[in-house]
């Protein structure tokens, strides 16, 4: 028995090949299908001199291609490399090098970037391209995708495979270089891919489980991971669907309308954002209504909302609520490094102490700097801490994995970074990565914390805190923000709001107006870009006094 990606999805397809796994809006792929296209894909690399351990990226939006792609490289025990398709040519040639490529699978849209980026990465012996209907030259001695599965066969000839098998995923390097987790698949199964019951705390026996779970329902369970592939989220929600023979909705592109058309359309059952970045325009489209029909979307089928790794303000949870009063609607913490952390079930009014508040499961603790658990109610600060199914490390650097994951009192940790306390009642308001957090007279303020009270402001759409340096006080928070309209509201017009989330030597010093906020794909924080917008001009508006 192993617990192994490519084992758990095979056995949704040995008992459910009938069922439709995949879907866009112009076709579907079944599990039998599945089986077919990703074995022959397998075969292709493993003809190509793919050998188990080997690196092999996977450079696309959100696509069935994409899906077959992973499906393929786990199948013959190779390790998936997800590729950000934002990245401009000197980034990608770090992650082709960092990773040891030896493979890579891209869409034809990036076709003239991989070619000018081949050169400079002998390691990558084999290129294959999807078509996307754009007519980009191919990079040199790359295969079209179709002509790669047509070549090989379609039999599942494998050999055995291993519940250490490693999977990676890169993390987004919002302030850092990217570096590739590495996970053993069990381990990772067992945190993110359903090998555990979240209620009991119990490992699952039984690697046929969600399988069978799936195949014995009357209904088949829709869900469209509306993230990109790329995110260690959308990763997984993927990957769960098709472990207990559900259907994934694969769109690659997003629009605040395109979600609601795309639930009118597939019927979906259960969505999955990253906070604000996605809930903002998509509330903003349901508003408006269907411009196609001018009326309102039917999105009955809709009952799950689950939000993760990025800031869900609390007055955008509040408006869904109002919207789908009978939905499901949830906000979970969790990283590259963790894993799943913790979740909250979002209720009307919720009392908000800073950033996300949340339930955390059995293997998270909040520690102090010697490694002990922090006193619930005390106010003190510490650092989120996995242990038990953690990561192995960072691919290729020592010095980061050991900054990472720590041992304290015999236990192995896995700590990226991520400030939290405790409450009287155990649940846990997460504060921010320590990396972005702002020393001010010698008070840590926590960036996502500011970020909501402001956007709980009618006018503000998105914002991003940073600190700036200040001769008296070391840092003084600044905020740059998209506003809703045309609208520009001063500081004065935003303290009221403000006032009534955060304390008094948290409020902005200082605003910088932009059109648009940067983020990642994925909806993540550039505050790199946060941090530029600052020093090329003069703020838009000041507080008459820096006095605290």
């Amino acid at each position: 028995m192993s617990y192994n990606i490519a084992d758990l999805v095979e056995h949704s397809i040995d008992l459910m090949p009938e069922r439709v796994a995949l879907a866009d809006d112009t076709r579907s792929v079944t599990y039998a299908q599945l089986e077919d296209r990703a074995n022959r894909l397998a075969h292709h690399l493993q003809e190509q001199g793919v050998k188990p351990g080997d690196k092999v990226g996977v450079y696309s939006r959100n696509t069935i291609e994409a899906v077959e792609a992973l499906v393929a490289i786990f199948k013959a025990r190779a390790v998936m490399i997800n590729v950000n398709y934002r990245y401009v040519e000197n980034e990608l040639q770090y992650i082709f090098d960092n990773s040891d490529m030896v493979a890579l699978i891209h869409e034809r849209r990036y076709s003239d970037k991989v070619a000018n980026v081949l050169p400079n990465v002998p390691k990558i012996k084999s290129v294959i391209t999807v078509e996307d209907g754009t007519d980009l030259p191919l990079p040199p001695a790359a295969v079209e995708y179709e002509a790669a599965l047509a070549g090989s066969h379609g039999e599942r000839d494998f050999e055995a495979r291993s519940s250490d098998d490693i999977m990676m995923i890169y993390t987004g390097g919002t302030t850092g270089l990217p570096k590739g987790v590495m996970w053993r698949q069990e381990d990772w199964w067992r945190v993110l891919g359903g090998g555990i019951n979240f209620y009991t705390g119990e490992f699952i026996q039984d690697e046929w489980e969600q399988s069978k779970g799936g195949a014995s329902g009357n209904s088949q369970m829709v869900r469209y991971p509306i993230p990109p592939l790329i995110h260690g989220g959308s990763f997984t929600a993927t990957l769960h669907s098709l472990f207990d023979g559900g259907k994934a909705i694969m769109l690659p592109e997003f629009s605040g309308h395109g979600v609601w058309q795309a639930i009118e359309r597939h019927g979906i059952n259960m969505i999955f954002i990253t906070g604000d970045a996605m809930a903002q325009p998509m509330l903003g489209a349901l508003r408006e209504g269907n411009p196609e029909t001018n009326a309102p979307y039917q999105h009955s089928s809709m009952w799950v909302l689950a939000s993760s790794a990025a800031l869900f303000s609390p007055t955008l949870k509040d408006e869904f609520i109002d919207r789908f009063p009978n939905a499901l609607i949830t906000d979970s913490i969790g990283s590259s490094e963790t894993g799943f952390g913790g979740l909250a079930v979002a209720t009307k009014g919720a009392t908000h102490t800073g950033g996300p508040r949340v339930k955390i499961d059995l293997s998270t603790e909040v520690l102090d700097e010697e490694g002990n658990p922090v006193v619930p109610g005390s106010g003190q600060v510490g650092v989120l801490a996995r242990k038990g199914n953690i990561p192995v490390g960072y691919y290729n650097d020592p010095v980061k994995t050991a900054a990472t994951f720590k041992e304290f009192n015999g236990i192995r940790y896995s700590i990226p970074g991520d400030f939290a306390r405790v409450e009287e009642d155990g649940t846990v308001t997460m504060l921010g990565r320590g990396s972005v957090s702002i020393n001010s007279g010698g008070e840590k303020i926590y960036p996502e914390e500011v970020e909501g009270a402001l956007k709980a402001h009618p006018e503000v759409f998105d914002a991003l805190v940073v600190g700036v340096p200040d001769e008296r006080w070391g840092q003084r928070v600044v905020a740059v923000v998209q506003c809703r309209g045309e609208s520009r509201p001063t500081l004065e017009d935003l303290r009221p709001t403000l006032v009534q989330e955060i304390s008094s030597y948290k409020l902005p010093r200082s605003l910088w107006y932009v059109d648009e906020i940067k983020r990642s794909p994925a909806g993540k924080p550039d505050y790199k870009w946060a941090v530029a917008q600052t020093q090329e001009r003069e703020a838009d508006n000041h507080v008459q006094s820096t006095a605290k």
